[in-house]
């Protein structure tokens, strides 16, 4: 038999803020345990929640780039639950009336071909909402130890429609959310430190059933490799099951990457299992027309749009949009290099390949530092005024990257300059002609391919400094006589 698995994500996003959710303590990655308190994260007696103004801008700006409704009026609910990473023994959050509802997110599930973008989807949302996050435990063999740091953080949690089908699908979905969140400065998304979080709900049920199967979720999924590995085993887990006569049970299943399976945490709570409430601390948040016009002015371009416009103004291959886009600072990066020197493919080239493989695992920040757009910009423009090869270019670039020196110098330091002497070069090509008769006879006969080993000749008695199509123009020339 065959089945169709039904897969939906919740993740949580930490949104960047100087203060978190509701208190004026600060909050930043890293520093030492509890150092980050104060008596309303702590849940001191006689303490009260204020809000975070710009944290609901953040997440009305989400809900924005994704098409959401935004609610005039949302409100906020107590969520009940005892563990020690929560010191109130509950957490403040939005249950039936979330700041944006609806909405989708779209993602690529191909990637591109030179000229034609990847087959685009787009995958409905449910909901956002704007909550607090809680304290991070770690468990020791003998022991738990509680740091509050992280507690209080504002959060956006975005929950999909059960709308993936495959954990290609899902690690799609997170690497658009990522980009597009990046874009707009809402999070900066790295799961290593626990700015982006996602649970996976994961069915399965026999092809062309309607009625979807038993929801497993998904905890400890700490990369989007991991969500696509640990939703891969639970689909053929769950398979499995069916396959022998089995039951699935709804639970809560933890993804182990060490061993690639997933093991039961606990049964699935529901909803009534939180038993949320309004909270009467705080007030509900009005979303004015006048505040959603001034966030929609802040939303950036974002990269599917921008990939689009790559492609129609600057002649760009989708195979290289694809590289730029994706991330902000690249793309910005290419367009201000652009302004010194209008020869966009050369200069996204030397991006693309160059600049990325010289980074390596670097930051793509400092990578840019290293050569300014303008300097890059100059480099461009040597090679596309024929002054430097290409594959001098490359040297150059490297030597630019790693002392910081400008291309001019460098190319004048080591002598890269191309021989354009059309009297010289005339002369090398018919030595190398008069030295080289089966090559000679071979072009003579038909065979063009053969010219390549007379202008290879002659590019090494120049030691790499001739102007290849010059050469190559010379040579036929002498040829046809």
């Amino acid at each position: 038999m065959k089945y169709e698995a039904t897969i939906g994500l919740e993740v949580h996003v930490q949104v960047k803020t100087k203060s978190k959710m509701f208190s004026p303590c600060e909050y930043r990655y890293g520093e030492s345990p509890n150092s980050l308190t104060d008596p309303t994260v702590l849940a001191l007696p006689g303490t009260l929640p204020t809000i975070n103004a710009e944290a609901v801008r953040q997440a009305v700006k989400a809900g924005m780039i994704f098409g959401c409704k935004i609610a005039d009026i949302s409100k906020w609910d107590r969520k009940n639950y005892f563990y020690p990473d929560c010191p109130k023994n509950y957490q403040i959050s939005q249950n039936d009336s979330p700041l944006c509802r609806g909405g989708n997110v779209e993602i690529e599930l191909e990637g591109p071909s030179r000229n034609v973008m990847g087959e685009h989807r787009s995958v409905k949302l449910n909901r956002i909402h704007l909550e607090e996050d809680v304290g991070k435990l770690t468990h020791c063999e003998d022991e738990s130890l509680v740091d509050y740091n992280r507690a209080g953080v504002p959060l956006i949690e975005i929950v999909s429609e059960p709308d993936m089908h495959s954990a290609a699908e899902a690690f799609a979905y997170l690497n658009s959310l990522r980009m597009h969140l990046i874009y707009a400065n809402i999070c900066d998304c790295d799961m290593e430190k626990g700015q982006m979080r996602c649970d996976a709900n994961v069915s399965v049920r026999p092809m062309g059933k309607k009625e979807l199967g038993t929801k497993v979720e998904l905890k400890n999924l700490n990369s989007i490799s991991g969500v696509k590995h640990g939703i891969e085993y639970e689909i053929r887990r769950q398979q499995d099951i069916l396959e022998s006569g089995g039951v699935i049970y709804q639970e809560t299943r933890r993804w182990n990457a060490e061993t690639c399976v997933t093991t039961l945490m606990r049964t699935k709570e529901t909803a009534y299992d939180y038993r949320y409430f309004t909270d009467p601390d705080l007030m509900p948040v009005k979303i004015s027309d006048e505040i959603k016009v001034n966030i929609q002015s802040e939303l950036p371009e974002m990269p599917f749009a921008k990939q689009e416009r790559f492609y129609w103004m600057y002649n760009l291959p989708y195979t290289v949009t694809s590289v730029l886009c994706p991330e902000k600072i690249l793309s910005n990066y290419f367009e201000a290099a652009v302004k010194f020197h209008n020869s966009p493919r050369t200069i996204a080239n030397f991006i693309a390949n160059d600049l990325l493989r010289a980074a390596g695992s670097a930051p793509l920040e400092s990578a840019c530092e290293k050569i300014n757009p303008q300097c890059l910009a100059e480099l461009a423009k040597l090679v596309d005024d024929v002054t430097i090869s290409k594959q001098a270019a490359k040297e150059v670039f490297g030597e630019m990257y790693a002392t910081g020196e400008p291309a001019e110098a460098i190319v004048e330091k080591h002598g890269l300059r191309q021989n354009t002497n059309s009297d010289e070069l005339k002369g090398i090509c018919k030595s190398v002609i008069c030295d080289n008769p089966k090559a000679v006879n071979e072009f003579l006969a038909g065979k063009d391919q053969a010219i390549n080993a007379l202008k290879g000749q002659v590019i090494k008695v120049t030691q790499g400094k001739a102007n290849p199509q010059l050469v190559d123009k010379i040579m036929r020339e002498l040829l046809s006589l």
